[in-house]
């Protein structure tokens, strides 16, 4: 997959796509049916399959100072965008300029003019423009007169009477401590990626090891242990592990600053550095306080005994 970032300068081999066009934050079932038909558009005119998105997501440039809600960091999400066979990613980058652009410039000065696109993909709910003026209908009103086809995916719903798969609901299942309902409306489990940083090392001292990852800008999920199955994308131990994993505040030890502390099972080696995918299969209880470090290590044992079970049932 090629990133271009910008819309000022993009080449003629990048030109001509087929894409979707979103904030595409969690990359879930909702926005796979929008790609998907940005692909059969594709493929029909032998075109790259291209996605359209914004960085900062524009509530973060609105809202600066609102609480964290992405569900997955840039990096994440190409690396999501990547395997399911994206080829160009588009990154506008979210600024007073393109915040200020009308609607039917936005379309022409940067989608037709800018992007060279020949078909874009958008959802039913899709809103662009100054003041999230122009709607989809717009969208496909404004494309034959300035270059390009327009497709109006419908919400897709799994579940009738909860209606349309969104973020919004899967951030509210993740807050309830219920990674599976997340993961019905993902089509995957949620997944906490980045680089594994230093932490206390305290793990490796009570026996159980953990490879850390930040949560800076993420939505946090209920604080507790859970049952996860983690990947490891870069250096010596590239692979596939299961593991437990505590997210939150560890209160036992007086911290405030939440992160990701994962244990893999039968797992030796150094990971600091390498690039880590976490994805949250189960909950298994909340976080707690212990009076003493030999009842933290018995609970740890417990949940990692809980975790196998779970993990093995897959």
């Amino acid at each position: 997959m090629r990133i271009v970032r910008g819309y000022s300068d993009v080449g003629p081999e990048d030109r001509g796509a087929c894409a979707a066009i979103g904030n595409f934050d969690g990359v879930h079932l909702g926005h796979r049916s929008v790609i998907e038909q940005a692909r059969a558009a594709a493929r029909e005119t032998g075109a790259p399959l291209g996605v359209v998105t914004f960085d900062p997501h524009p509530r973060s440039f609105f809202a600066p100072q609102a609480p964290a809600f992405r569900l997955m960091n840039a990096e994440a999400k190409e690396h999501r965008l990547s395997q399911i066979g994206v080829e160009r990613l588009f990154v506008l980058p979210f600024d007073a300029g393109l915040a200020g652009l009308e609607a039917e410039a936005f379309a022409a000065q940067v989608l037709a003019a800018g992007l060279g696109l020949r078909h874009v993909v958008v959802g039913a709910d899709f809103c662009f423009g100054k003041g999230r003026s122009g709607s989809a209908q717009d969208l496909a009103r404004f494309g034959p007169e300035i270059g390009f086809e327009t497709t109006i995916a419908p919400l897709l719903s799994i579940n009738t009477e909860a209606g349309p798969v969104s973020s919004t609901r899967i951030r509210q299942a993740l807050s309830d401590g219920h990674p599976r309902d997340a993961r019905a409306m993902l089509g995957h489990w949620h997944r906490i990626e980045g680089p594994v940083i230093h932490g206390e090392k305290r793990g490796r001292t009570l026996g159980y090891p953990t490879a850390n990852l930040s949560l800076a800008g993420l939505h946090l999920p209920r604080f507790g242990v859970y049952a996860v199955t983690a990947e490891v994308l870069t250096g010596r131990h590239v692979g596939i592990y299961s593991g437990v994993a505590s997210l939150g505040v560890r209160p036992m030890f007086g911290e405030n600053l939440p992160n990701l502390e994962t244990h893999l099972f039968d797992f030796s080696g150094d990971l600091y550095g390498a690039h880590l995918s976490v994805g949250l299969v189960e909950f298994l209880r909340p976080e707690q306080r212990f009076d003493g470090v030999e009842g933290l290590i018995a609970q740890m044992t417990q949940d990692s005994a809980r975790a196998r079970d779970s993990l093995a049932a897959l």
